[in-house]
């Protein structure tokens, strides 16, 4: 198993859309571990932590994004798992 961890910055439209509900759901169906939570610059950051493959099934779900989000950027940086979440939750 290829665990990875990915730090994700999602930019658009993307708060007030229910775009952390969107992202939680999809990270929970993908078994994934981590946070997502709203930047003050209006992006969404995403910490995602699983199987590779899972994580980027997740991400082309967050470049797609729930009704009434427009995403104009993903930005991922990938590095080793840490494994220092139980489960995947909004945290903010």
């Amino acid at each position: 198993m290829n665990l990875v961890r990915a730090e994700i910055k999602v930019i658009g439209k993307v708060q007030g859309v229910g775009f952390r509900w969107f992202v939680n759901q999809h990270a929970q169906n993908l078994e994934l571990k981590g946070t997502v939570q709203n930047n003050f610059d209006s992006s969404v950051f995403v910490i995602a932590e699983g199987e590779k493959e899972k994580i980027e099934k997740l991400i082309s779900h967050l470049k797609i994004g729930p009704k009434n989000s427009r995403v104009e950027n993903v930005e991922i940086n990938w590095s080793n798992v840490t494994n220092l979440f139980l489960n995947f939750k909004i945290t903010g």
